[in-house]
């Protein structure tokens, strides 16, 4: 007979240890963590103290996800009031610049709009390459990951060499793509490929409206 036959029996008789009360007195197995061997009663307690060890852990876990998508949350929510609260274009600039840097530790930061009513003396309105606006149209998310091969680092200017990790969020009117919001950071591991983009989606959303009311 099998290790596996005793095991699908046992699971498929549990009466099999009220007739052989006596039987689970009398067995013992190896310890987890040491050379001598314990009954099964105590070798269920460490099993349950164990999972219940990395329950606590995976509970702890998930409450600082939580506390940190709240602080993330609130720091949006404090972006928001302050682009709403931009009385002009510089101001909103300025009010985005200082907010990612400062509330969300984003070093570098570059915008490039297109289509728009108006238009400032400002590299925001300088052009932009075909190739960069069929990857925003074409973008379903935000890129997040190592800098790629589409010339948008070079808009960092003189900090370009050092950024080693992007983020690149399309800007809507309605439907329509109207510009790309750039993110940079000398950490490789700031934006990387299988982080989240939510939060990201809404600050280009956020960003994109405020724009519409200064620009048309």
């Amino acid at each position: 007979m099998r290790a596996d036959d005793i095991a699908r029996y046992l699971q498929d008789h549990p009466q099999f240890f009220e007739d052989y009360h006596d039987l689970l007195a009398q067995l013992y197995v190896p310890h987890p963590h040491g050379g001598r061997t314990i009954s099964i009663t105590e070798r269920q307690i460490l099993t349950l103290r164990e999972k219940a060890k990395a329950l606590e852990l995976k509970l702890t876990e998930l409450l600082r996800f939580g506390e940190d998508n709240d602080l993330i949350s609130t720091r949006v929510h404090a972006l928001s009031v302050a682009l709403l609260t931009a009385g002009s274009f510089d101001a909103l600039m300025n009010v985005l610049r200082e907010q990612l840097a400062e509330a969300f530790a984003v070093p570098q930061l570059a915008l490039r709009l297109w289509n728009s009513v108006l238009t400032r003396d400002s590299d925001v309105f300088a052009p932009v390459e075909e190739r960069i606006r069929v990857f925003a149209n074409d973008a379903k998310h935000p890129y997040c990951g190592p800098v790629n091969d589409l010339g948008v680092v070079a808009w960092f200017g003189d900090a370009a060499p050092s950024v080693q990790s992007i983020a690149l969020i399309p800007l809507r009117r309605e439907s329509r793509i109207v510009g790309l919001l750039a993110l940079g950071s000398d950490d490789p591991a700031r934006f990387v490929s299988d982080m989240g983009t939510l939060y990201l989606e809404r600050i280009g959303e956020l960003l994109g409206a405020s724009l519409i009311r200064e620009l048309g």
